[in-house]
This record gives C-alpha cells, sequence and structure tokens, in this order.
C-alpha cells in the first residue's frame, strides 16, 4: 500500500469559503443599511475577512526545496483565526493536544465532564465573558471538591484539570458551554512522593450530586449579583451584539435563522432527571461524565483530548443545499433524528460571526494541580524520553518551551506522513525561503501557473439581501 503524499490545502475551492466570500459584503450591507439590527465588532470583522486569506498562496508562502532533487514545495501562511476556520483550529487541536501529553498530564485515568447551561442564559453567556469565567470556575471548583472528598485521608487529596469552553453546538447555534477532563482522583502529597488514589467506580447519583451542587452554587452567584431574574431569563435588550446572540442560540428567527432540518419529523418528549448511565439533566442544566481514558491509553487520551478541543465546524459538513440554501451536515444525529440543516447563507454567516471569542478570552484553561501556579505540577509533568546513546547522534539537539509544534511535527502526527520527505525521491526538504514581497510573491506563482490574484467578494446584494425566498418575502412584507 503506497504511502500517503502531502498535498497543499487549497480552501478556496470548499463551499465553506465560497458562502463567505460571496456573502459577506451583503452582509456588511445589510448591518450598515440596519436591515439587520446587529452589531460585528472589529475583531468579528477581521477574523471572516482573515478566513478568506487563510491558506491563499497569492498572500506570501514559505518555499521548501528537497537537496537531492531539488524538488520545491510552497506553503501558504494561515490566519490564525480563534473562532472558526478549520485548518487554523484543527492545528491548535493538534498542538494542544500533543503538550497536554507530553508536557502536562500525568500518566493516570482521566474522565471528561461536559455541563450545558439553561437555554435562557445561552445569550448572555454568549457576549459575557468574565461571566462565563466566574460560572466555569463554580464548576470546576465543584468537581475538583468532589474528587477532593472522594480521595479522602490525611493530607486531603488535590485533583487537576484541563478546560475547553466551547461556543457552539454542531449546527453552529451560539451554545457555550464547558468540556473539561479531569483526573479521574486525587493526589495526595506525602513529602518524597506523590500518592494518586483514583475514584475508581462513579455512579450516576454521584453525577447528579455534582450537577445539583452546580446548579445551585451558580443560581445563589447570579442572584447575589442581580443577574437572575424571576423567570431564569437574561436581558438582552438594547445591543446589538447581544441581538446577535439571542438570535444564534435560537436559530429561528433572523439574522441567524430560520432552519430547515432535514431528518425525522421532532416529537415532543418529557424532562427526564437521568436519562442514561452517568448523564444528569436538571432545571435546564445537563451534565455528562461517561467518558473515560486509561492512563496507560495514549491513542486514547489524545483522542480525548482532542474531541474536547476540537474546531466548531469541519469545511467538509458544509454543502449547497436546495433553493440557495447552505446545508451543515451533522457528525451525529440529534435525538429527535435531524441528521442536516439548511439555513441562508446570511444565517450560516451570523452564526459563524457568533462563534468568535472575544479578544482575551481564553478558550483552554488550568485547574487544581495542573494549573501552572501549582508547585505539585512540575512533580506531576511527565518526564521526557531518555534517547538511546547510539541513536542521540542522528536527531539534533532542539530545545522546546512551550506548546509550540512546527507544522511537519503535527501533520506527522495528525495523518502519519512525514511533509517534509520529498515526494520524488525520498531525500529531506529544507525551507529556503519566506516569500512576502507582492512582486516577488506574483512573479514566482505566475513562473508556476498559481493564481496570482487575491479571490475577488462578491459585491453586496440590495434588499432584502437574503437568498432564501421565504426570508425574502418576509423582510419585503415587514418593510411595508
Amino acid at each position: 500500500m503506497p504511502s500517503p503524499v502531502y498535498e497543499r490545502r487549497r480552501p478556496e475551492t470548499s463551499t465553506l469559503y465560497h458562502v463567505v466570500q460571496e456573502n459577506l459584503d451583503t452582509l456588511y450591507g445589510a448591518v450598515e443599511d440596519g436591515a439587520l439590527a446587529i452589531a460585528l465588532p472589529k475583531f468579528v470583522r477581521k477574523e471572516l475577512e482573515g478566513y478568506l486569506a487563510c491558506g491563499l498562496l497569492c498572500h506570501g508562502f514559505a518555499r521548501l526545496k528537497c537537496g537531492s532533487c531539488d524538488e520545491t514545495q510552497l506553503v501558504a501562511f494561515s490566519c490564525k483565526g480563534r473562532g472558526f476556520c478549520p485548518s487554523c483550529l484543527g492545528r491548535k487541536m493538534s498542538a494542544t493536544a500533543a503538550h497536554l501529553i507530553e508536557d502536562v498530564l500525568p500518566p493516570v485515568d482521566l474522565r471528561q465532564w461536559v455541563l450545558t447551561v439553561p437555554f435562557a442564559w445561552r445569550k448572555r453567556l454568549g457576549y459575557d465573558g468574565p461571566l462565563v469565567s466566574a460560572l466555569t470556575r463554580i464548576f470546576v471548583q465543584t468537581v475538583l471538591g468532589f474528587y477532593r472528598e472522594r480521595g479522602g485521608g490525611s493530607p486531603r487529596g488535590q485533583s487537576g484539570a484541563v478546560i475547553a469552553v466551547q461556543r457552539t453546538s454542531s449546527d453552529l447555534k451560539l451554545n457555550p458551554h464547558v468540556h473539561a477532563v479531569f483526573l479521574d482522583g486525587a493526589y495526595r502529597d506525602k513529602g518524597d512522593e506523590l500518592d494518586f488514589r483514583a475514584v475508581g467506580h462513579l455512579s450516576t447519583r454521584d453525577v447528579a450530586a455534582v450537577l445539583e451542587r452546580t446548579r445551585d452554587r451558580m443560581v445563589k452567584y447570579l442572584r447575589r449579583r442581580g443577574l437572575l431574574l424571576e423567570d431564569g431569563d437574561a436581558e438582552v435588550e438594547g445591543d446589538g451584539l447581544a441581538t446577535l446572540a439571542a438570535s444564534a442560540v435560537s436559530g429561528t428567527t433572523p439574522p441567524a435563522g430560520p432552519e430547515w432540518r432535514r431528518g425525522a419529523l421532532p416529537f415532543e418528549r418529557r424532562p427526564m432527571v437521568f436519562e442514561r448511565p452517568l448523564c444528569v439533566a436538571l432545571d435546564g442544566f445537563t451534565l455528562h461524565a461517561a467518558t473515560r481514558a486509561g492512563g496507560h491509553d495514549v491513542a486514547g487520551r489524545e483522542a480525548l483530548l482532542k474531541y474536547v478541543l476540537r474546531p466548531a465546524i469541519a469545511q467538509e459538513r458544509v454543502t449547497r443545499g436546495p433553493d440557495g440554501l447552505v446545508r451543515i451536515t451533522l457528525k451525529k444525529p440529534f435525538s429527535d433524528g435531524t441528521v442536516a440543516v439548511d439555513m441562508d447563507p446570511l444565517s450560516l454567516l451570523s452564526r459563524l460571526a457568533a462563534s468568535v471569542p472575544a479578544p482575551r478570552f481564553h478558550t483552554v484553561r488550568y485547574a487544581g494541580v495542573l494549573a501552572s501556579a501549582s508547585k505539585l505540577r512540575p512533580r506531576l509533568a511527565p518526564k521526557p524520553a531518555v534517547v538511546p546513546p547510539e541513536s542521540a547522534a542522528d536527531m539534533p539537539e532542539r530545545p522546546r518551551r512551550g506548546c509550540y509544534r512546527p507544522w511537519a511535527e503535527l501533520l506527522k502526527r495528525t495523518f502519519g506522513f512525514d511533509v517534509l520527505t520529498c515526494p520524488c525521491c525520498g531525500g529531506r526538504m529544507k525551507l529556503l525561503a519566506i516569500v512576502t514581497d507582492p512582486k516577488s510573491v506574483a512573479r514566482y506563482l505566475r513562473g508556476i501557473g498559481e493564481p496570482t490574484d487575491v479571490p475577488q467578494r462578491t459585491p453586496a446584494r440590495g434588499p432584502p439581501y437574503w437568498q432564501s425566498r421565504v426570508l425574502r418575502r418576509g423582510s419585503v412584507e415587514a418593510a411595508e
């Protein structure tokens, strides 16, 4: 079986790229015209426009060359987006998972705890970063307290966690929720050594007790600060960003909806407290703790971390739908049988805009013994592998600090092939130059037959802006 060969990605050929390219100026025009009463902050516009430049050679590139046969490869620059770019977030996912496995997490059992909050809270949490941080801290401290109690004895046990704050569900609706990977037990410091006591059997009643305590502490926190209304809803009126968040949560009204689901017809269900083993629902909260990875299951641990850190959307899941709509195919069907969601292109762009976190909002955090200020973290970190003397001379010494991983290392770790291996002769490719000067970029690309111009965005459409006939008719009737 032939080994896989690296091929440069071409984002400009994907449906997601075309949707953003064809409708971005229309979205701007609708916002400026007042047809969409939403706000697009500077950081959101930068994210959307940066995505259109990600992976295009005409914006500059790195040139690799084989020392044996003079074969060359070009690597385009990335946008380093934080919201929805599948490539950049995929790189961040792989790099962070590798860093956690090799430099942070001790070889003990891991358990994922997933918390979702009531539907009525989500529109407020969509644009209130400090409140998200406070509620996340309450949840993490509650679970850490559970592990501390279960790891009893003297001295009391301490656990740790890696927390990822995800902003969307699989259909890109705004749904701020927490994925936290905890050490499934607690460490006790005995001076010269650290003793880890695993939790062992975790019951659904344990999960229910954690959820009930989390709910009580969050409700108390919100009431104390006057943020909880009597009906449990949050006030979001009078702000364009809040309007966008509210629409992206519901997905039923413009600008982020409506959506047309593809699959079985929905059916009414009664609320349940114990939905399935280690999964509990209570007053709009849900807590799931059934996913676990063993301490010596390296592949399982990395797969769990990549799931927690995954991008909001994969570009292959976005396709063209009927009547000018865009279809998002769900990775897993919803409980009502829905397998795909169709929406207007402007609705998709509105959901993408709502998925972008605000600047200086950290989506990955550490707690407990894994926090940077913890005195136990250096003692728990995995020890670097010892290189045998006979092979040490073949490996260049390259001190690595932090979680940065080179592009070639991430591709090899993720897809199983070495991008620096020449596809012609098998030799090693080395970085020859980084080309950023526009004249040099155009001259080189012309010589190899690649496009030299940036793909032009489609001019803005006039009112009523939407491509969906249902939304166009509704906009005309509202104007009349």
